[in-house]
């Protein structure tokens, strides 16, 4: 561009709106008319052809509004057996602070990708009631109460919200749910957590959790199918919303898509130690998405399943886990020891504030330990898996004996092919 020609235009065009603003001031002859004398030595179509017009474009277009983008990661249970936390015990033991337990060592190989996300789920498979015993299945009785210290390690590690609803809530009875909802709701309040799955009556059941991050208002909710038989007595005020309670999960999911961008659910649902999905959990699936829900995260089955897209009837589409598997175990089936952590990111159009949900994907992951005693457990993330840790798990010789107790890199990579599609499978994260 001719500089001088652009500032000579500019005087040109500040001289007309001088001019025009007169006219304003009551000039009324001169509407619609421009005196030659500011044109003079200008040739005309220079007005036209030679204006800045990137800066006109500027002056009269609003600057785009940009996308916003919420990363998001997942883990399933995280179940503390007996040799779970006898594990962290040792850990305690070999750091020599006088800790009683330390769990941060079972998760620290997948630390970075909790880190890495804006927002980090975890399903909390155990209460933690400080006034009844610990118990991880021992005996015999598949009865569950976790350390305080699992906690702290799961926070530090970078979870901010954490689901309750499973099946192992009445484990100890109504009180030390009671306690276990108040240890959580403490937690949340001095960690900026958010906490959800049991509740303390039904109207906290009905207040809805919404966690704002990167300006997205994200709500989550969480429904469990059974408790192992147990039921909450008709004199206490606890909640737990059950998947057989469909009226209470539309009304909830639809409240949910009003209030919020994005709804997450998670979903307690499924036969355990089997990788099909029923056709009852693909029917409720499709209803929670076309209801309003964009991600369920489903628990329970303590084995890695797929995964899928589900169209709703307006064209939009939700995305189902329909179960992530074990984040943390001591079980003795090879299925078992194989989870997932899903990853997908939340995104909120800057021009029509629509939400889709993208980069959708799953790192597998492994429960390893290195012999019969459980001794040295610890979470890997595939990409960080060998054959030759592979090849020297523990599980053959892990009491009690599992039904399916071999292990190997093909016997591993038969699980993921098996469950979880190759589309969505991240193997180098």
């Amino acid at each position: 561009m001719n500089i001088k020609k652009s500032h000579s235009l500019t005087a040109v065009f500040a001289a007309i709106l001088l001019t025009l603003s007169s006219v304003s001031c009551g000039k009324t002859e001169n509407v619609g008319r421009i005196s030659s004398d500011l044109v003079s030595g200008v040739d005309p179509e220079q007005i036209t052809t030679e204006l800045p017009l990137d800066s006109v474009s500027e002056a009269t277009t609003e600057p785009v509004s940009e996308d916003k983008v919420v990363h998001v990661c997942a883990a399933g249970d995280n179940l503390i057996h007996y040799s779970v936390y006898k594990n962290a015990e040792q850990y305690a033991l070999e750091a020599g602070e006088g800790a009683a337990y330390d769990f941060a060592p079972l998760y620290e190989n997948v630390r970075y990708i909790i880190e890495d996300a804006d927002v980090a789920v975890l399903n909390q498979e155990t209460i933690i009631s400080q006034s009844n015993e610990i118990r991880g299945a021992n005996g015999g009785a598949l009865l569950f109460n976790s350390p305080p210290e699992v906690a702290d390690a799961v926070i530090d590690l970078g979870f901010d919200v954490f689901t309750m609803a499973n099946n192992h809530l009445l484990d100890f009875g109504a009180p030390a749910l009671e306690e276990s909802i108040n240890f959580w709701n403490e937690k949340a309040r001095e960690n900026d957590l958010t906490v959800l799955g049991a509740y303390l009556s039904e109207e906290d059941s009905n207040n809805i959790r919404i966690r704002e991050v990167n300006g997205v208002k994200i709500a989550f909710l969480a429904y469990a199918e059974h408790i192992n038989g147990f039921s909450i007595p008709a004199d206490s005020p606890l909640r737990v919303v059950m998947n057989s309670e469909e009226d209470v999960i539309e009304r909830q999911i639809r409240e949910a898509s009003q209030k919020a961008d994005a709804v997450i659910v998670s979903a307690h649902w499924g036969v355990e130690d089997t990788n099909i999905v029923s056709d009852d959990r693909i029917e409720l699936a499709n209803k929670m998405v076309n209801w309003g829900a964009d991600v369920i995260l489903g628990c329970h089955t303590h084995t890695a399943e797929t995964m899928e897209w589900i169209e709703r009837d307006d064209g939009t589409r939700g995305f189902v886990y329909y179960s992530m598997g074990n984040f943390i175990c001591a079980q003795t089936d090879n299925f078992n020891l194989v989870g997932e952590i899903p990853e997908f990111d939340l995104v909120v159009d800057g021009e029509t504030n629509e939400l889709t949900v993208e980069n959708v994907s799953c790192v597998p992951t492994i429960i390893h330990y290195d012999d019969g005693n459980f001794s040295n457990m610890r979470i890997y993330p595939y990409s960080m898996y060998t054959p030759e840790l592979a090849a020297s798990h523990g599980i053959p010789y892990a009491i009690p004996y599992g039904t399916y107790n071999t292990f190997s890199w093909d016997i591993l990579n038969s699980i993921i092919e098996e469950s979880i599609p190759e589309e969505f499978r991240d193997l180098d994260r």
